[in-house]
């Protein structure tokens, strides 16, 4: 099946045929869960990802189509923890009756590091960044389709393990990658706080003005950040697919360094950009930090 992730058309069929047809309809609510679904339910469901590529998921304003595109569907799948509430205001708004899947259902969640001047206490959402707790999204959406269409149990646990055994060996590169910079050189200045499980994971400290909602920082936390920069001779600073750029590049102006490149945190580039898929995101990232962190 053609792995791109686009927002199919929402299919006309009522849900209740739907439910009779053997290929289920599964509705994921942003692109990184959207490839991570792909791999377990293959070419034996249709998939429809709803915030698509280079989208900020955190803030998503949903339309009318994308409210057919859930109404149809058998399987909801979300994040959770924060990151996507208004997929569940799409579900409820829709009177969604099939089987809803939370994708950080078990997990042990980080929180939201403290920041002047902001309210705190807001689990982390964005557990993806650890390919280890990836492979835990991928158990639990297994266990939603399982649930949901218990002939096709054989085909989605069969796939789901392969994507598992994909996902160690992802674990154990970014080890070896990271492993090649020197422990003090592990720094990375990025716009918003999205790595914070990367860098729990893997032995990176992240840097960031911008909260894990891309709430604006003050002046303070800004020149707090450039002293920061200056002072520890910080050379891996990058901007991020979904975020206006403009306070970085300020940043890294004031602090005399360069933006270097590109990374992607809360959603996949598009299907001929260079993080189209959630492993291809990670390598892509990945090399970019290596590079950086080493100056």
């Amino acid at each position: 099946m053609n792995r791109r992730l686009l927002l199919a058309l929402p299919a006309l069929l009522p849900f209740t045929a739907l439910r009779a047809q053997a290929r289920p309809v599964v509705a994921a609510s942003f692109t990184i869960l959207g490839d991570l679904t792909q791999q377990v339910v293959g070419d034996r469901a249709e998939l429809r990802v709803i915030a698509g590529p280079d989208v900020d998921a955190h803030h998503f304003q949903t339309r009318p189509s994308h409210a057919e595109a859930v109404r149809t569907a058998n399987v909801a799948i979300r994040n959770g923890a924060g990151f996507d509430n208004w997929f569940n205001r799409l579900l409820g708004s829709t009177n969604f009756r099939g089987t809803r899947v939370v994708a950080t259902e078990g997990l042990t969640l980080l929180r939201e590091a403290p920041r002047p001047g902001h309210n705190h206490g807001h689990n982390d959402p964005h557990a993806w960044q650890d390919a280890r707790l990836a492979a835990r999204y991928i158990r639990n959406i297994e266990a939603g389709m399982v649930q949901a269409d218990a002939d096709g149990a054989t085909q989605y646990r069969a796939q789901a393990d392969a994507a598992v055994a994909r996902l160690e060996a992802l674990d154990a590169w970014v080890r070896a990658e990271i492993a090649r910079v020197p422990e003090a050189r592990r720094v990375v200045v990025t716009s918003h706080d999205a790595f914070a499980y990367f860098g729990a994971a893997y032995g990176v400290r992240f840097l960031a003005p911008q909260g894990i909602g891309n709430t604006e920082p003050s002046a303070q936390q800004v020149a707090r950040l450039i002293r920061q920069i200056r002072e520890n001779n910080i050379t891996a600073v990058f901007v991020e697919n979904i975020s206006n750029p403009a306070t970085l590049e300020r940043l890294a102006r004031e602090a005399g360094v360069t933006v270097q490149g590109r990374l992607y945190a809360d959603a996949l580039s598009a299907a001929d950009g260079p993080a189209a898929t959630y492993e291809a995101m990670m390598r892509h990232n990945v090399g970019l930090m290596v590079r950086a962190m080493a100056g």
